[in-house]
């Protein structure tokens, strides 16, 4: 049985490995190939680097693919390969029938939601962002509609509310590629029964770059949740006296603490620092405690050393 694993970011390398041990291990498994996104610039220099699926594929000897487009090209291009299997995680292009039309034994897909909750581009930070209890890993069958395909395995856990979503990313592309090995032996051995999907449909949109400014009319609870859900991209920020500022940690207060001239402080003011909590800065409902801040282009500092280096900054106001 020969995969084709398709996947572009960081969170979809533990699954290629994953894969190339099942590989290795068990007689009958091989790797066809990796699909991948093509290189791109990087960095402060803009050198073109591949992916690191396409520099963990690289550094296993598995043969590459980088298309632009799932073209004809690319599609005889896959085929000469002779794959039987799609196994896919975070590739980022939409499989189209003549392309999943390669696959004998058709194609499974990873998406780190409780499908139907979450689909698109963002469930991780989607998650965070509404403050869910709970999220979780569907591996689906692919279909044409985006993330729409029966659910061959789902695995729910908790959130405790204080993951970011560099965090939970860290914890998905561990499961997940035990998962993925799973569905794809699954599918192999018919061992796995395929389930459509149920429940209310929702979808999540791209993460832009615009949606890290704070907007500090909106109460601490959702700023505080945005700033771990845009960790490590694109960061939470604001400005003070002219300077991009950004806020890398911050939690709430606790209820019953005493906020100093917060009932009369307008939104984004820094009303102080408390030995316990941090930097306090009002929000549209409560006041929020900042730990951890930098200016643009300078280090991140814990909130005791930035103050010490920031002129004035309380009762000074953000935005």
């Amino acid at each position: 049985m020969r995969i084709l694993f398709a996947g572009s970011p960081q969170i979809a390398v533990p699954s290629l490995y994953a894969l190339a041990g099942l590989a290795r291990s068990q007689a009958g498994y091989g790797i066809a190939g990796v699909l991948t996104n093509p290189d791109a610039p990087k960095g402060r220099g803009g050198r073109e680097e591949p992916t690191e699926v396409g520099s963990a594929a690289a550094a296993l000897g598995l043969f590459v693919l980088k298309p632009e487009k799932l073209n004809a090209e690319a599609r005889e291009a896959v085929a000469a390969l002779a794959p039987d299997m799609l196994v896919s995680f975070a590739y980022g292009k939409i499989f189209g029938p003549k392309f999943l039309a390669l696959f004998p034994l058709g194609g499974v897909n990873a998406h780190p939601s409780l499908l139907p909750k979450y689909r698109g581009p963002s469930p991780i930070q989607s998650a965070i962002l509404n403050r869910d209890a709970e999220t979780g890993i569907s591996i689906q069958r692919l279909a044409r509609e985006m993330d729409s395909g029966d659910i061959l395995l789902q695995e729910a856990f908790p959130l405790m509310g204080r993951e970011t979503a560099a965090r939970l990313s860290e914890y998905v592309a561990s499961r997940t590629a035990e998962l993925l090995v799973a569905a794809a032996r699954g599918v192999v051995e018919k061992t796995l029964v395929e389930k459509p999907q149920t429940g209310a449909v929702s979808y999540c949109a791209a993460i832009k770059k615009e949606d890290g400014l704070i907007n500090w009319s909106l109460s601490a609870e959702v700023i505080e949740a945005r700033i771990r859900a845009f960790t490590p991209w694109p960061q939470s920020w604001t400005m003070h006296n002219g300077e991009k500022l950004f806020i890398l940690d911050a939690h709430l207060i606790p209820r019953g603490f005493e906020t100093p001239t917060a009932s009369v402080a307008p939104t984004g003011t820094v009303l102080g620092a408390d030995a316990l909590h941090g930097v306090l800065i009002q929000s549209g409902s409560g006041a929020l405690a900042a730990t951890r801040l930098r200016y643009q282009s300078r280090k991140p500092l814990e909130w005791k050393a930035f103050l010490n280096g920031a002129r004035n900054f309380i009762g000074s106001r953000l935005g």
